[in-house]
């Protein structure tokens, strides 16, 4: 029999049928503006991401996939360039297209929905990257072609680079198949380095998890979910709300925050734009410096001074 994965505290994020047909029936009677989107950045530093093997830096491709390149190693976060989601057409372009990326040494993978696990993107990434992926996905990369993968548990970690790749909880569940609902796990994935520790949190909904991270590592720059939450009755077990992003940031007492998983695909009501401000509002609320959220445009690069 196959296993089955389960969130810390045994929540369930996953919904019923009714559940399902009482959104769309709400879905069907809001109207939301899908023409103001997320803007691209107008000096986007391709040249200096293909040269450069020394610098820290992050870049946002769109919705989870950013371009980390840490210790010379260039890192992929849930790599997802598809033109469409199910039904629902890309609503951004991705920041930086496929041929433009430098050779790819790492991908880590969250989980194994679509919006996080396009095949169609692995295989034209440039390079040859070993993949990170949670337990239970690596048979099926294995049955793709796929040979360099490595597959971790919650809490697990390995060496990288000349740094520690650690694979840490999250509030999910997921599913690509009508048979193999969270038959993989989910999670997030943290780089420590000695120079800089990211966190990239994966999807997920507002969960105890944030303060056992803590616990444990010092972060300084993480990339947060903020979008698809709403209708949050029922979003909010699998997909964190802005102002709950806010409070897990401030557990995790992080130094920077990058906000992601908005804008990119109609995945629930929320809009990015909505997703933004509620953010910023929040943001203020809690009186947070500004210097210490980094919202990105499309394909923006932040590189670090040598």
């Amino acid at each position: 029999m196959m296993k089955r994965y389960e969130n810390l505290d045994n929540v369930k994020s996953n919904k019923s049928f009714k559940d399902m047909r009482q959104w769309q029936k709400e879905r069907r009677s809001k109207v939301k503006d899908l023409s103001l989107n997320i803007e691209q950045c107008p000096h986007k530093k391709i040249k200096e991401l293909n040269e450069n093997r020394s610098r820290t830096s992050y870049t946002w491709i769109g919705h989870s996939t950013f371009l980390i390149q840490l210790n010379g190693v260039n890192i992929l976060t849930d790599p997802v360039w598809a033109k469409r989601m199910g039904f629902q057409k890309r609503l951004t372009e991705p920041g930086i297209s496929l041929s433009d990326l430098p050779e790819i040494d790492l991908v880590v993978l969250s989980h194994g929905h679509y919006d996080h696990l396009d095949f169609p993107t692995l295989k034209k990434l440039k390079g040859n990257p070993h993949y990170f992926v949670p337990v239970g996905l690596k048979s099926l990369f294995i049955r793709k072609g796929y040979q360099k993968v490595t597959e971790m548990n919650w809490w697990e970690s390995a060496e990288f680079g000349g740094f520690t790749v650690h694979f840490v909880p999250a509030q999910h569940w997921t599913r690509r198949t009508l048979t193999d609902m969270n038959t993989s796990h989910w999670g997030g994935w943290i780089f420590q380095s000695s120079g800089e520790t990211f966190y990239f949190v994966g999807d997920t909904g507002y969960f105890n998890g944030f303060k056992q991270i803590a616990d444990r590592f010092t972060i300084d720059t993480v990339f947060m979910p903020i979008g698809a939450y709403e209708p949050e009755w029922f979003m909010a077990a699998a997909h964190i709300s802005p102002e709950d992003s806010v409070k897990a940031f401030l557990e995790l007492k992080a130094k920077s925050f990058v906000p992601m998983h908005y804008g990119a695909y109609r995945l629930a009501d929320d809009t990015g734009p909505e997703a933004l401000e509620r953010l910023y509002r929040e943001w203020e609320k809690q009186q947070l410096p500004e210097e210490q959220l980094k919202v990105l445009l499309l394909g923006e690069t932040v590189m670090e001074i040598e």
